[in-house]
């Protein structure tokens, strides 16, 4: 039998909420024990943002490079090293996780565990060590960051073939001939704009009447057409019903508009969502109820429905983006260290996806505002009004903000063009600061700058143009 551990506190997940909280922890002077199942830094540094990033930017140069003659700059033939690209981004992620785990180790009071965990009872765990052994762990407080996993979806025949997901399609060492892509979110559109810019021809199928089904209908169809302006076929209204190996590739059977289609592709993405890794903690043990999808259940202070369990980031369910479970880990911190009052009420959710150019947002879409019955009014200006997008010759997309039409307040932004997320981050902040909308609209910005054109984004709206 072994020996129980007793500790203040236990993390479950050294992801972006679960690392910094158990610095915190550990320097509030609480013996912390910090349980990670693979690689310390979570989704966000091993296998989402930060070596997609690195990817999506090799593929933009590569974009670049083949317009090189629009500015004048004549390069040559583009050849993509794909092996050269997957290393540069293992290179980067390892250099992110090796410091992060440098800094845990270095820590007092914080002992870092490469294992299992599942709940034994209310306050206690069962960790299935890397190195074969097992502990059982206590503590007073216990704080879940487990995270989420790529989906699989019951597709007929699916397990019979050799397809892709959001972790797996980066280790590629060559480009694929022809990337059918499962699902048209975030994922789907980042790396089917990527792989076609480094050279494959690519079919994006999606089951929804649009890309990115909780954007407005005008935002999703602006980055359909520059998806398909790079190339990138967009099936939308397309139900996949089978899929199987041919000749030595893979044969998706798709059903559109009441017709029977076959893709004929080399590889197959499955981007249709995350799960969350809540299957393995034998959560009934500690009394934690999740939803019916698997995401545990918490109030706006982050505790389940077990006293002194936590639960931080994607596994909560909710918007599943880095800066938001490291909000969860502020949000802990000023409650159980501060002694403070934080909640997730009321808090913005910016996102950024990154296609190029760029989709920001934040706040209120559009249809939201209406479905509200808000009196609202719409700002908009095309990419093709901004002089900074014009000198650098990248005009594509535009520029929305909803107002509110009696107080003047910002209540959402969409901002689809050249580092679109930086402008929806002005934007924002104006939010944050509850500015009104004509603050930014007389505002003095250096020119010629991207962050100008929030003068005219809002003049356009009250000139009536």
């Amino acid at each position: 039998m072994t020996t129980p551990q007793q500790f203040d506190a236990i993390v479950i997940g050294s992801g972006q909420a679960g690392t910094p909280l158990s610095t915190a922890l550990a320097e509030a002077s609480m013996h912390t024990a910090l349980i990670e199942r693979e690689h310390v830094g979570g989704t966000c540094i091993n296998e989402g943002c930060t070596p997609t990033k690195t990817m999506v930017a090799s593929a933009r140069v590569a974009y670049l490079a083949r317009r090189g003659a629009d500015y004048g700059v004549h390069a040559g033939d583009i050849r993509i090293d794909m092996e050269c690209v997957r290393q540069r981004k293992r290179d980067i992620v390892n250099s992110f996780r090796n410091g992060s785990q440098g800094r845990i180790e270095k820590t007092a009071n914080l002992e870092l565990i490469f294992g299992e965990a599942s709940f034994t009872g209310a306050r206690s765990l069962l960790v299935r060590q890397k190195d074969g052994g097992q502990r059982v762990l206590t503590a007073g407080k216990i704080f879940i960051d487990a995270g989420a996993r790529p989906s699989v979806p019951a597709l007929d025949g699916l397990k019979t073939v050799p397809f892709l997901d959001s972790t797996s399609i980066m280790e590629l060492d060559a480009v694929p001939e022809h990337l059918l892509v499962l699902g048209g979110g975030y994922v789907g559109l980042e790396f089917g704009q990527m792989f076609r810019r480094f050279g494959s021809r690519v079919t994006i199928v999606q089951s929804a009447g649009q890309l990115l089904d909780r954007e407005d209908p005008d935002i999703a169809e602006e980055v359909a057409r520059i998806l398909q302006q790079d190339g990138v076929e967009v099936l939308l209204n397309a139900n996949a019903n089978r899929v199987s190996q041919s000749d030595g590739g893979i044969r998706l059977e798709v059903q559109q508009h009441g017709h029977s289609t076959a893709l004929a592709g080399s590889h197959l993405l499955v981007a249709t969502g995350r799960v969350p890794n809540s299957d393995t903690l034998n959560l009934v043990a500690a009394g934690v109820q999740t939803d019916d999808h698997g995401f545990i259940k918490v109030n706006g202070r982050l505790e389940t429905t077990s006293n002194g369990i936590y639960a931080l980031g994607d596994i909560k369910g909710g918007p599943a983006f880095t800066h938001i479970s490291y909000d969860d880990f502020r949000i802990i911190r000023t409650n159980l260290i501060e002694k403070g009052s934080a909640t997730t009420d009321g808090r913005l959710v910016p996102y950024t996806v990154f296609i190029d150019p760029q989709l920001g947002r934040v706040g209120m879409t559009e249809t939201e505002a209406r479905a509200q019955k808000r009196n609202i009014r719409v700002a908009t200006l095309p990419m093709t009004s901004v002089a900074r997008a014009l000198e650098v010759d990248e005009t594509r997309g535009f520029m929305k903000a909803i107002v509110d039409g009696e107080d003047n307040q910002i209540l959402g932004a969409a901002v689809l063009g050249i580092e679109g997320g930086e402008i929806m981050s002005a934007l924002e902040i104006a939010m944050m600061g509850k500015l009104p909308y004509t603050a930014l609209r007389d505002g003095v910005f250096a020119h010629p700058t991207l962050a100008e054109s929030l003068n005219n984004l809002f003049m356009a709206m009250d000139s009536g143009k």
